[in-house]
Formats: structure tokens, C-alpha cells, sequence
């Protein structure tokens, strides 16, 4: 019988609070500590859910949609949206709150792809996802279309770096 899991079963919520050193010379979040809270909870959420290691295979464009200031609360989200036969697709919603007024911000909406591995590092399946709300089933149904684009993408990029190879081209 071929292992299901919901969406809930892989969600990974992360809150923290934005310090000083965790900020730019403008007193906003850096873009680089930010992308790597978000791989680093779509890790967990893909691992939850499949209950494998798992490697990042893929990060759709971070858009920075509002700052994030210093002393604000920075509150990330994460769970499971599509599955393939070892992939799976992570959401990752980035929310920010002015601890001092209540004002909350969508800051960053990200998805991201994660390949489970067994012991060998080669892929292995994952189990089926079962999306349950409207909101799952929607991401669930363009997931697809998502994941393709992923792949050419990818081919894309791997034509690219042959055309330039390893050495500097100037």
C-alpha cells in the first residue's frame, strides 16, 4: 500500500526576533540570513515529511516584498505543497510583526524543492501528498506546473554552463 501523508503533517513554524547583527546598514534583515532561514525550515518540513535526508535541489526566486525590520518578530512557515516520486515542493511564507504596534507583513513567499536520499545519497520515493484544504489543493494542482518549469529551468542552466565551462572566460 503506498505511504500518504496531509500537508499539516509536514509544517515547520519558526519565529525569532530580528537583532542587530541579523541587520544591514539600513537596519533591515539581511537577504542572505533570511534565505537561509527559509532553507533551513523547508529542510525540516521536507524531512518531516518524507522521514529521509534530504538535499535542497532547488530555490524558486526569493522576492523581498517588504523590509523586515530590526526588533521585529520574523515568523516563517512551511509545509509540503506537491510531491513527485523523491521531490517534494516546499512553501515557505515569511511574515514580519512590529512587536511594538501589531503590524504584521507577508515579506517573502518562496518555494523551494527537496530531494530525498537514502543512505547512499541516491533519491528515493517519498510518500504520496494528500492535499485537504482549498489552499492545498490549489498549490497542489499548479504544483505541477511549477515543477516543470523547475526542470527547464534546470536544463537551461546546465546549457548555460557548459556553454561557459569551468574556466574564466576572459
Amino acid at each position: 500500500m503506498e505511504e500518504t501523508k496531509f500537508s499539516r503533517d509536514s509544517l515547520v513554524i519558526k519565529t525569532s526576533i530580528v537583532l542587530p547583527p541579523d541587520t544591514n546598514n539600513h537596519g533591515t534583515m539581511f537577504g542572505g540570513k533570511l534565505m537561509a532561514y527559509i532553507d533551513d525550515v523547508a529542510a525540516i518540513s521536507a524531512m518531516r515529511h518524507s522521514r529521509k535526508m534530504v538535499v535542497t535541489a532547488s530555490t524558486d526566486s526569493v522576492d523581498f516584498l517588504h523590509p523586515i525590520y530590526k526588533g521585529n518578530s520574523v515568523c516563517l512557515e512551511a509545509f509540503v505543497t506537491y510531491t513527485g516520486r523523491s521531490s517534494m515542493e516546499i512553501m515557505v511564507k515569511v511574515i514580519a510583526e512590529d512587536l511594538l504596534t501589531g503590524v504584521r507583513n507577508i515579506c517573502a513567499i518562496s518555494f523551494l524543492t527537496f530531494v530525498a536520499i537514502d543512505e547512499n545519497g541516491k533519491p528515493t520515493p517519498v510518500p504520496r501528498l494528500i492535499p485537504r484544504t482549498e489552499t492545498e489543493k490549489n498549490l497542489f494542482e499548479t504544483g505541477k506546473a511549477r515543477a516543470e518549469a523547475r526542470k527547464k529551468r534546470r536544463k537551461d542552466t546546465e546549457q548555460i554552463a557548459q556553454t561557459f565551462g569551468a574556466e574564466m572566460p576572459w
